[in-house]
């Protein structure tokens, strides 16, 4: 992600920490250091440093449950809301998804019992309410602050943990699309009541409240296209008239065929047909101002480590491209030569197909690859099937 700082990997899962979570405790430190002097600053950026650890743990909770349904996650970057895990995908199953939403507020209630535990103590209400005074010892209120982070991640408002834990309980009885528009609306309603409490004297309030806003809406979003196009594969979105580049055109030639084509992506494959990779409009202007002319293009593209065939269902390319930064990805046969390409566009406008009419779906029948290095330019055989 941008702005975002990697401290280091767990378990193949980077640590990042975004420039507004270092801006915050900037922020913090001289706040309370005007306010209260130099040992009270230093205690509140031990006490927030500590949370946010205590934040990345919780995340990992999720990180290693998901791990046990074979979902990897890329990395975990902390924000001054909290931590985001980016996730490959989201369990299919609900009584999974459940399991991966509780971990989280799990690892939490296991920080704060072995604190108390090792303390020989217990909280009551008055060390909750006293979670911001420098007086109590720092363990006490780290504990505190894990009970209340267990018990705040746990309100049903998506896309919370207890959100998710709702949307898989709903999911049993019903789809997921229509599970997560209720999760989502749930949680938008919360996120208008935290965002007015909010304007009774805490600010940060009003800043979570958008965030938990606008994160539902989009949950609801995603779960809706994932919905639409559950029978829908690759192959009825993909690109067929491509402008193919080969690994050993130089900078010069690729420009050449750049101005003579519309496409923002175009994809790298030898005589054979055989796919290599991507590069993108933008990467080659960059570099038509930063390389030789005689560069070849290989050494600018982005190898095709992803690739699709035209079988696939669309949803393993919509759940790629939430996972994988790339613009497009390349949709090869069985044999690993170049068939088309897919991109965020061509799904969008597949999406308008179906807005326009709910039943629609195209079916390839072969190839479509006239355009494709050492690929002959006979007629089309793709066939397409009446809509369904």
């Amino acid at each position: 992600m941008r702005w975002s700082i990697t401290l280091g990997a767990i378990a193949g899962t980077a640590i990042r920490v975004h420039v507004t979570f270092l801006l915050f405790l900037l922020f913090i430190g001289v706040v309370v250091y005007r306010a209260n002097g130099p040992a009270a600053a230093w205690d509140t950026l031990a006490f927030v440093t500590l949370i946010f650890i205590c934040v990345v743990l919780h995340e990992f909770g999720h990180i290693l449950m998901a791990r046990r349904f074979g979902i990897k996650t890329r990395d975990v970057t902390l924000f001054p809301i909290g931590g985001v895990a980016s996730m490959e995908r989201m369990p299919d199953k609900p009584w999974q998804e459940l399991m991966v939403a509780i971990a989280g507020p799990a690892v939490n209630l296991v920080i704060a019992a072995v604190i108390l535990a090792v303390m020989g103590t217990s909280l009551n209400i008055d060390d909750l309410a006293g979670i911001g005074n420098v007086s109590t010892s720092l363990a006490m209120r780290i504990a505190a602050a894990n009970l209340i982070l267990m018990v705040f991640n746990l309100l049903p408002a998506f896309p919370m943990d207890g959100g998710r834990v709702l949307r898989a309980l709903l999911a049993t009885q019903m789809g997921k699309a229509r599970a997560t528009r209720i999760a989502a609306g749930i949680g938008q309603a919360f996120a208008f009541v935290l965002g007015f409490l909010g304007f009774f004297g805490n600010p940060m309030l009003i800043f979570i409240a958008f965030f938990i806003f606008i994160a539902a809406g989009a949950e609801a979003d995603t779960a809706a296209l994932h919905d639409a196009t559950s029978d829908l594969s690759v192959g009825d979105a993909m690109i067929t008239t491509l402008t193919p580049l080969r690994p050993s055109d130089t900078i010069r030639e690729t420009v050449d065929r750049l101005l003579r084509s519309t496409d923002d992506d175009f994809p790298v494959i030898d005589e054979q047909g055989t796919a290599f990779g991507l590069v993108t409009r933008n990467e080659i202007l960059l570099a038509l101002s930063q390389n030789s002319d005689m560069t070849p293009i290989s050494a600018l593209m982005r190898t095709a480590d992803f690739v699709l065939n035209a079988n696939d269902p669309l949803e393993k390319a919509l759940v790629a491209f939430e996972t994988l930064n790339v613009p497009a990805l390349l949709v090869v046969d069985t044999t690993g030569q170049a068939t088309g390409m897919i991109t965020r566009t061509s799904i969008a406008q597949i999406m308008l197909v179906r807005t326009a009419r709910p039943g629609w779906a195209l079916h390839r029948g072969g190839i479509l690859a006239e355009n494709l290095p050492g690929v002959s330019r006979g007629p089309r055989a793709a066939s397409s099937s009446p809509s369904r």
